[in-house]
């Protein structure tokens, strides 16, 4: 809800002290599930991912098998003891959305016409919840596909930006998303070609503030990706 009535000044400090360009405390753990081909952990601050992927395999329905490319499928969701309020199990309407917009961010990222009638099956669950979720489960899927050996082009690096409080920062909390001012904008890029596989917004922001939040964005963006990368080489135990 962003109907909360507050007052803010520009100058005041984020509640948690974090500076505008600064995203919380990020810690990325790769193959963490033993049955999975490929997996991964990955914590902004108080929200908590994980990643897992299957395949490429057999694709089950025969008949969603596409002779020319790979079919990803995609599925993010909440357990129940995720936020505050107990959520109800399963799949909701907001889960359904997200699984496809994680799947289009991630689709770019995947040399999928090297793996025609195969079905690769990543499966994203929210342990707990402080906002940006979709992006926390995006950067933990993306490291979960390199894990399982997918071939990619690129790792995909994803964070929240936008306004709260009047100020434009990065990895916004869930009492920055409650700001009366606030602007949600999940963001997600591919390093080493520069292109935005995700770009959403939920609120009313000016062209120079989305311009504002973009370049923060993408400065974020690029820590998470050596982070990423950080996590797969630690676990490979490959050197620079």
């Amino acid at each position: 809800m962003k109907n909360k009535e507050t007052t803010f000044n520009p100058s005041d400090p984020r509640p948690d002290g974090r500076r505008n360009d600064e995203m919380r405390p990020l810690k990325i753990e790769v193959g963490i599930i033993e049955r999975a081909n490929g997996s991964a952990y990955v914590e902004f601050g108080n929200t908590h991912a994980i990643a897992a992927v299957y395949g490429p395999s057999t694709v089950h329905p025969r008949h969603l098998e596409d002779t020319q490319k790979a079919v990803i499928m995609c599925k993010y969701n909440m357990i129940p003891f995720s936020v505050a309020d107990r959520k109800r199990p399963g799949y909701d309407r907001r889960s359904i959305e997200i699984s496809k917009v994680i799947k289009e961010a991630l689709e770019p990222a995947i040399f999928v016409e090297e793996l025609p009638k195969t079905m690769i099956n990543i499966e994203m669950e929210i342990i707990q919840a402080d906002a940006g979720t979709r992006v926390t489960a995006l950067t933990a899927a993306s490291v979960a596909l390199a894990d399982a050996g997918i071939p990619m082009r690129d790792l995909v690096s994803a964070i929240a930006v936008g306004r709260a409080n009047g100020k434009i920062v990065v990895d916004l909390t869930k009492e920055e998303e409650d700001a009366s001012d606030a602007v949600d904008m999940p963001l997600a890029i591919m390093q080493n070609s520069g292109k935005i596989s995700l770009l959403q917004m939920d609120g009313d922001i000016t062209p120079a503030e989305i311009s504002e939040a973009l370049e923060l964005g993408k400065k974020v963006c690029a820590e998470i990706c050596q982070k990423q990368k950080e996590a797969l080489k630690k676990k490979y135990d490959v050197n620079e």
